[in-house]
């Protein structure tokens, strides 16, 4: 999962973004908090009489999908050039073309002028890492 775009002349990478491992497993454990208690209220609401059982499945379910998921979510890299974010495979984002920088929790969204989103996920400082796109897009180095 890592770009594959070749880069242009005259194009060099000055950062890249990787997934990080410990802000994956926090993210995950914050998720299968709120599933738990999602699951808890929706079988109190229902008139369940094993209300734990929510919780039970609540986890379960998160930690399958972080299991089955980690090694893809872990191996995403994004590389910050002076003219493109280059993303995995081949997702170009020309510098240009970015409209707005959102952080959401530990993912950085990208948002460009044509409305396409892209999403570079569980990174430990999102903010630090649209403060490295914006002085790329103005010419500075990261």
């Amino acid at each position: 999962m890592t770009p594959t775009t070749p880069l242009a002349d005259g194009e060099e990478v000055l950062q890249s973004f990787r997934a990080d491992r410990a802000t994956y497993v926090r993210t995950n454990t914050w998720m299968a908090a709120v599933a738990m208690g999602a699951g808890m209220v929706i079988l109190w609401l229902l008139g369940n009489p094993y209300v734990w059982t929510g919780a039970v499945g609540g986890l379960a379910a998160v930690a399958v999908r972080a299991f089955y998921l980690m090694s893809e979510a872990l191996s995403e890299r994004w590389d910050l050039t002076n003219q493109r974010i280059l993303g995995p495979m081949t997702r170009a984002i020309p510098l240009g073309s970015i409209k707005q920088l959102n952080t959401l929790g530990s993912v950085v969204q990208i948002v460009t002028h044509s409305g396409d989103k892209y999403l570079i996920k569980y990174q430990t400082a999102p903010k630090a890492t649209i403060a490295a796109i914006q002085r790329a897009s103005v010419g500075g180095h990261p």
